[in-house]
């Protein structure tokens, strides 16, 4: 049977309680709506927030990644051009050796020739050095979340005179000129060994940066369906909590009043 009481009014206790469950649920509603992100605090939800914050650090590794390959490429870009001003310089230098090559040519027009092939020469080294190609040395680019396989790497060879076997040519004679047009074409096809391997690496950054792309965006998407609020569900619990909260509020007001019902028995 129901009893009746002023001391304690369980109706009100019950209503209360409902009223701050309700109320807990239209702030955490709140919160995610305002920020955008379902996991605003490790209560939310710890295990994902671990996840979720791993794969933002992944994407921020990627990111830092994407940027080192294009510096890489430019880097590449910078060797690019000095070999190709370099295979001009050669093509002049094959073009000196077969002029001065030539039985009609002069004595003093292949002294002429002479100089201007030692001029080339020193120019090619200068061109070479400035370029940072007068010495062989390692290239390497980290562009991956993935620290076993993350480099684009290779070694780039120096291309001085020197390297390329005609630092000591000379057209001071015809036979001589003669051999420094064989030797220019060596050189010709040891300059195209290291385009071709600049080629190579600046091709695998470019397909490594393609790659590191799509790792970012699906690694994003990753972290968005851990992290991010779904705003149509949120939407949907906060007008069901405004709704339970008005509730709730009248219906502790009805639970208050029934105490002043009692006092109708002492009359």
């Amino acid at each position: 049977m129901a009893s009746f009481s002023v001391v304690n009014n369980i109706a009100s206790a019950n209503a209360q309680a409902n009223l701050h469950v309700t109320q807990v649920g239209l702030q955490r509603a709140l919160n995610r709506l305002s920020s955008g992100f379902r996991i605003n605090s490790s209560g939310d939800d710890a295990a994902g927030l671990v996840t979720a914050n791993g794969y933002r650090t992944e994407v921020a590794v990627i990111n830092q990644g994407i940027r080192n390959a294009n510096d890489g490429l430019s880097d590449l870009q910078i060797k690019d051009g000095a070999l190709s001003n370099v295979a001009t310089l050669l093509d002049r230098l094959a073009t000196l050796a077969a002029q001065a090559a030539s039985g009609t040519t002069s004595d003093a027009s292949r002294a002429t020739l002479d100089d201007e092939f030692a001029d080339v020469l020193e120019e090619i080294d200068r061109e070479v050095s400035l370029a940072g190609l007068d010495d062989q040395a390692g290239f390497s680019a980290f562009v991956s979340a993935d620290t076993a396989n993350g480099k684009v790497s290779g070694m780039i060879a120096s291309v001085t005179t020197t390297d390329l076997g005609i630092s000591a040519s000379s057209l001071a004679t015809q036979s001589d000129a003669e051999a420094v047009v064989g030797t220019v074409k060596d050189a010709i096809i040891t300059l195209g060994e290291s385009q071709s391997k600049i080629g190579t690496l600046q091709n695998r950054l470019q397909f490594a940066i393609s790659l590191a792309q799509s790792q970012m965006v699906n690694t994003k998407a990753a972290e968005s369906r851990i992290r991010d609020a779904n705003i149509a569900e949120e939407s949907a619990n906060m007008t069901r909590y405004n709704i339970l909260t008005q509730s709730g509020v009248a219906a502790l007001a009805q639970a208050n009043q029934s105490t002043s019902a009692v006092l109708s028995l002492l009359r």
